[in-house]
């Protein structure tokens, strides 16, 4: 190497740190890269991902090659810096000289490639796969050697590589994800998508219409009173019972039995039952998704919610899941929501049937919805009795006037929502 110019040594020199840079980057983008955004492009037949794909399968061996590599370039450095400051620097040279390739590797080869691949790991990770696939071929021997050694110290603390490529996301930190996706989703369509992962934390409960307000025909009414409802009724279909809506003997579809209505002479209690078809029963509890799946596998569209001692206590639509993934087709949720009246003076004027999802998600408040499913509800568990009207109370640092109280219920609230409401609220809208 005496022989070898001062020129050349200092050219192979930079060609050792380069390769070193290339070794640091090419391992911080590929172990950084979007494994779906991977995956994605692999399925689409980008060579370069199908690579990239195929090393991170194993990536012990991967980061053995790269280990290697990068290693074996880094002591040539050295050695290689240590031979020019003898020539240049006798006394002390191998001394400064190690600062400087110190220096020099952290900057150009360790910390410069590596934050660009973090920020940018296609731009790496893709090229870098055309070079460790063949070359690991080549070192595969000395590699799986290695690797061995590696993994039997990692079983020693109870780490293995079997679930080394296993990336599923949880519904949590999907949510997540969709949150973040910022414009690469349009918001409207975002919503959706959380609408749909939170369809599984919910029950028929928190959205069912209650048993005080399913409209039905009684058959033991007169049949002028049945005519006169089915002349006015806004419901496509009804449930048909005697003397107790607990006492249902079928579902009638409205806009089916309105030929047979033309026949009036023909037409009686006999002719509507014969129309009837069979009730569709459900238990309470059940998640939205999984009644939206009940619901396309039976083929319905209506179904009735019952306890578990078989008293109805509700009833659930199609439509109503549907509407909880997207959303009310209205303009403005508050001033087209029933049952929730914004006030001049900030507060609102609440049903108190309304369900507590309902309300959280019209003004973006985070009440609970583990326990009671209704402002009524709530109140009455958070009191252990029936409010009188003018009843004032705390209700979950919410301030709540009881304004009307009927049939043993509470019909009408007044809810005064602090400051700290109101910066929630836009708090939520920012990062919506």
């Amino acid at each position: 190497m005496d022989n070898v110019p001062l020129g050349a040594l200092l050219g192979l020199l930079a060609a050792l740190i380069l390769l070193s840079a290339f070794f640091s980057g090419s391992e911080t983008a590929l172990m950084s890269i979007n494994r779906y955004r991977l995956r994605h492009l692999a399925r689409a037949g980008h060579r370069g991902a199908i690579l990239v794909n195929k090393l991170l399968e194993r990536p012990d061996r991967l980061i053995g090659l790269i280990m290697i590599g990068n290693n074996a370039v880094n002591i040539a450095a050295s050695m290689l810096t240590a031979m020019i400051a003898l020539r240049v620097i006798p006394e002390l040279g191998v001394v400064y000289a190690g600062l400087l390739l110190t220096v020099v590797i952290v900057i150009f080869a360790e910390v410069t490639p590596k934050t660009l691949a973090a920020l940018r790991p296609e731009i790496l990770a893709y090229p870098a796969a055309f070079i460790y696939t063949p070359l690991l071929k080549f070192a595969y021997i000395f590699v799986v050697g290695i690797n061995a050694v590696a993994n039997a110290l990692l079983r020693l603390v109870g780490v293995t590589i079997d679930n080394a490529t296993e990336t599923s996301l949880s519904r949590e930190e999907l949510h997540t994800v969709v949150k973040e996706a910022g414009a690469m989703i349009p918001k409207k369509h975002r919503s959706m998508l959380l609408n749909i992962l939170e369809l599984e934390e919910a029950s028929i409960e928190d959205i069912m219409v209650p048993r005080n307000e399913v409209a039905g025909i009684d058959l033991n009414d007169s049949w002028d009173e049945i005519i006169e409802q089915l002349n006015h009724t806004n419901h496509t279909r009804l449930p048909v019972y005697r003397e107790s809506i607990d006492h249902i003997i079928g579902m009638l579809h409205v806009k089916r039995i309105m030929r047979l209505m033309v026949d009036e002479e023909n037409f009686n209690k006999d002719t509507l039952e014969q129309a009837l078809i069979p009730a569709y029963f459900i238990p309470e509890g059940t998640t939205l998704m999984k009644q939206l799946l009940n619901f396309q596998k039976q083929k319905r569209r209506l179904a009735l919610v019952v306890d578990e001692y078989g008293d109805l206590q509700g009833l659930v639509t199609l439509e109503d899941i549907l509407e909880e993934i997207i959303g009310e087709f209205t303009t403005d949720a508050v001033t087209n929501t029933k049952d929730v009246y914004p006030q001049a003076d900030g507060s609102y004027l609440i049903d108190g049937g309304v369900h507590i999802r309902d309300i959280n998600k019209v003004l973006q408040w985070n009440l609970p919805t583990d326990g009671p499913k209704t402002l009524n509800g709530m109140i009455l568990e958070h009191m252990e009795m029936i409010p009188e009207p003018g009843t004032s109370l705390l209700l979950h640092d919410l301030p709540v006037e009881v304004i009307k109280t009927r049939k043993n219920a509470v019909k009408m609230v007044r809810i005064f929502p602090g400051k700290h409401r109101r910066q929630q609220q836009q708090a939520h809208k920012e990062t919506a």
